[in-house]
């Protein structure tokens, strides 16, 4: 029995000692993921030193690929490996070590992941419940949107909007016409079609009545058009005088000139958070 003992002892501190030796494999965690000072720092630095070989805010340039594509397939992926390749740059390629110190680089390891990810992966600075606040009352997004349930059906549903766009798409949607990009889904989606489902159509009847709304569905006989008014209208062909397709999404694109600029930050940070998981 005292030999057993003595067996079992040794056996279990060498698996003790074996254990201890070995490296810790866990993932290094950022410790500015999610962080917009550090992330938007992180901006700063890169722009400043890694575009000697990169391209400006990650795209392609002159010797080194782009770092925010969203349909390509990286190899280095964690936090850990990114910060890696920041301080000591890649064996066997042109990608070397940039000297930086150990916080500067986590911030540009940061914001490297936030040009693969989308909207929720770096939200937007904000009073988050001062923009909720905007979304339903003076934006009148929850006019034409839902969200989670309530809303309007007018336009997409936003419940998962900022797991499914960049922060720049979603900016770019409340103040510019042509903000479409063909390929800014982030990593979640690589390609996000345009939204032909929410053709905007107005209808004039034969006794003048005019209609504005969403084309749902048509045929040759009939059409259904989803009205302003968030109600589902069917028309035969024989009852409408005038039918208009028009070239620009009913969506307004001024919201930065409607809010101030606080209420327009705010209601980004509310935006950029919505998102299903």
């Amino acid at each position: 029995m005292g030999t057993m003992r003595v067996s079992y002892g040794l056996v279990f501190a060498a698996v003790v000692l074996s254990a201890q030796s070995q490296p810790n494999r866990a993932p290094n965690p950022n410790p500015f993921a999610g962080n917009p000072q550090g992330i938007a720092e992180g901006r700063e630095l890169y722009n400043r030193t890694c575009t000697v070989c990169h391209g400006y805010d990650g795209t392609p340039g002159e010797q080194g690929p782009a770092l925010g594509a969203s349909g390509r397939r990286y190899l280095r992926t964690s936090d850990q490996e990114i910060f890696d390749a920041i301080r000591k740059g890649i064996p066997g390629t042109v990608m070397p070590g940039t000297g930086l110190a150990e916080t500067d680089a986590w911030k540009v390891a940061a914001y490297i992941r936030t040009l693969r990810g989308t909207a929720v992966d770096a939200p937007a600075p904000g009073d988050v419940a001062h923009g909720e606040q905007i979304f339903w009352a003076k934006g009148a997004c929850g006019d034409c949107h839902m969200l989670r349930g309530r809303g309007g059906v007018l336009g997409p549903d936003l419940s998962n909007l900022a797991g499914r766009r960049k922060l720049y798409s979603i900016r770019d949607a409340l103040t510019k016409t042509e903000h479409r990009v063909a390929t800014d889904g982030g990593r979640h989606e690589l390609s996000l079609a345009p939204l032909n489902t929410y053709q905007a159509v107005r209808v004039v009847t034969r006794d003048g009545k005019a209609m504005t709304g969403v084309l749902m569905n048509e045929e040759n006989f009939s059409m259904q058009i989803m009205g302003s008014d968030n109600e589902l209208h069917l028309f035969y062909r024989d009852e409408l005088r005038q039918v208009v397709y028009e070239p620009k999404s009913l969506m307004p694109t001024d919201f930065d000139k409607r809010l101030t600029p606080e209420e327009f930050q705010d209601l980004l940070a509310f935006l950029s958070r919505q998102a299903t998981r």
